[in-house]
């Protein structure tokens, strides 16, 4: 039960053993998980020109500029004044560090006819020459450039071998983090004595290659005792701010922000087809085609439209001169020229053939990280394939496109399609790194060749399903309607024709229309002239009929004034009667 404690006690032991010091190159700490093996020696190797003397360097500014930790520098080949002047073209400044009592420099030039090869030979001369340079500055980092020039004279291995594991021991002794730089003179070799890789605590190997007529450079740490590393040979660059290695995709992390807001295309019937609003502000677009199929206009109404609100953007040109590219679109009614004479828009135009793929993407790291932009285009990214292979290119977009992300900044990219490949492919294999892909291509109908583009993906929106035909007019890129025919859409001369026909249709359905609307005003015409006619013949027949029923009414009425005279003169005449009945009877009873 007791040797499982036993186990994590020691492995707690040596973890905590395992001290680094942060180098302050980008990236150089992350693949070796914190830095160099603290207290101990590392070996950087490399041919001439790979960078080892500006490895050191940096190590021992950023330490002390940066981690509080003097160093020393001991050269054993360039004097102190080439030293200070070749580190001043990087942006250190030596002296100064000197001054301040954060660097000291020394060089010790080291002859044959110095070297008295005795059995009582040894380094005690130099150890007490570095004790004491460590002394005066407080130092807790060293670098030694060259080995091979301490070395260089001893014809001796059995010497040779004793005295550098003697000096690697003393350094570890002292509690020094030390870089020793080393030549590498043969590819199946660290270093030219093939000694010191194996009392090294940590070996770096530095490469600068050509392929293909380019230029590029590569970092491997080869060997790290006691600690895990990144084992994959990794680009690095240098620049006026010394080595930046570039980090392995396995380390991006995938933490974005996913912004809901969204920008025009600059193209009003494009937005149309991304649900009516555009692109989502720092998503990723690809423009793919063959050559002449408007890409580079596409882009260039994007980035009209980003400056006419004010926003920053950033021209990357692999193909054109920035002026060729104002006077090209300027023929669709863009002039940019106004947004960079206002600081809105700036161009980065070269070659990829100019640097390496690791140049290409610090340039535009440095330029975004400058110029701040909301708005990035790359035009064309295939150019990148002449200058590496396929997998390093879709490597460096990952990383330009992650790190664009991060900054949240809209990015348009260009591919040109082969003309006899799948229109659905792209020379760069980083579709599937796009949030939106829109394909143009060329559509050869009766001897015509006519432009039309239609959105293949864009994620999280709506958008439309629909092959679009579209003109480059002098008032920019037009968007046309989708016509249907027989054989599917109509494009060019045959949808003219098609155009032609609907609206001579149209002209003569408009022209019976009217026909009709004028026959119709006739008949009404018509009705109501009856209609007059039909209420004045009603009006006579009206007025007779009413001067008949008139008439009769007075009739009637005479009529009745007849009778009642009659029956009152029958009255009257009854009353006398009986008048004249009762005199005679009265006469006789007197």
């Amino acid at each position: 039960m007791t040797q499982p404690k036993k186990v994590r006690s020691s492995s707690k032991s040596l973890k905590e053993s395992l001290k680094k010091s942060l180098t302050g190159i980008h990236g150089l700490d992350e693949i070796t998980g914190g830095g160099l093996p603290t207290g101990r020696p590392t070996l950087v190797s490399g041919g001439a020109g790979s960078g080892k003397t500006l490895f050191g360097l940096g190590f021992l500014v950023r330490g002390a500029t940066q981690y509080n930790e003097p160093g020393v520098f001991i050269s054993f080949e360039e004097t102190l004044p080439d030293l200070s002047k070749n580190a001043a073209s990087l942006g250190f400044d030596l002296d100064q560090l000197v001054k301040d009592k954060l660097l000291f420099l020394d060089h010790v030039h080291i002859t044959r006819s110095e070297f008295a090869e005795t059995g009582e030979y040894d380094l005690d001369g130099l150890f007490i020459r570095i004790a004491d340079a460590v002394q005066q500055v407080g130092a807790k980092r060293i670098v030694l450039d060259t080995i091979e020039a301490l070395f260089g004279q001893l014809p001796n291995p059995t010497i040779l071998r004793s005295e550098i594991r003697r000096l690697f021991d003393w350094l570890k002794a002292k509690g020094l983090t030390t870089v020793i730089t080393a030549e590498r003179d043969r590819p199946d070799k660290l270093t030219r004595h093939g000694i010191e890789e194996f009392v090294s605590d940590c070996v770096i190997v530095l490469d600068h290659r050509i392929r293909e007529e380019i230029s590029t450079r590569r970092l491997r740490v080869v060997k790290y005792r006691g600690s895990t590393h990144g084992q994959n040979e990794y680009p690095f660059l240098i620049d006026d701010k010394g080595i930046s290695v570039l980090l392995p995709i396995s380390t991006l992390r995938l933490n974005h922000a996913a912004p809901d807001a969204r920008i025009s295309t600059g193209i009003e019937r494009l937005d149309g087809m991304m649900g009516g609003h555009g692109f989502y502000r720092g998503s990723s677009i690809l423009l793919s085609g063959t050559a002449g199929t408007g890409k580079t206009s596409v882009a260039a109404h994007f980035v009209d439209a980003a400056c006419r609100r004010g926003e920053r953007c950033m021209f990357f040109a692999f193909e054109e001169s920035p002026l060729q590219v104002v006077r090209n679109v300027r023929s669709i009614g863009i002039d940019l020229q106004p947004w960079i004479d206002k600081g809105l828009l700036r161009f980065v135009a070269a070659r990829p053939t100019h640097g390496g793929i690791e140049d290409v993407l610090l340039v535009t790291h440095k330029s975004i990280s400058v110029f701040k932009p909301t708005v990035v285009v790359v035009d064309p990214i295939t150019n990148l394939l002449m200058v590496s292979t396929l997998h390093e290119v879709r490597s460096m977009l990952t990383r330009l496109i992650d790190f664009l992300k991060t900054q949240g900044i809209t990015a348009m990219f260009t591919s040109l399609t082969a003309p006899k490949s799948s229109l659905e492919a792209n020379e760069a294999d980083v579709s599937s790194l796009m949030d939106t892909w829109i394909l143009l291509k060329t559509v050869e109908v009766g001897g015509e060749r006519n432009r039309a583009l239609y959105v293949l993906k864009s994620r999280g929106m709506d958008h439309s399903n629909q092959i679009r035909e579209f003109l480059l007019t002098n008032e920019g890129l037009r968007l046309l309607d989708v016509y249907l025919g027989s054989e599917g859409v109509l494009t060019g001369a045959a949808r003219v024709s098609q155009e032609g026909r609907e609206k001579a249709a149209g002209t003569l359905r408009q022209q019976q229309l009217e026909g009709r609307r004028r026959e119709l005003d006739r008949k009404r015409q018509i009705f109501e002239a009856r209609m007059t006619m039909l209420r004045a013949e009603f009006e006579v027949d009206e007025e007779i009929i009413q001067q008949s029923i008139a008439e009769s009414t007075l009739l009637d009425e005479e009529l009745l004034q007849d009778r009642g005279q009659m029956r009152r003169s029958r009255e009257a005449d009854a009353t006398a009667y009986k008048q004249q009945g009762r005199a005679p009877a009265a006469r006789k009873r007197r």
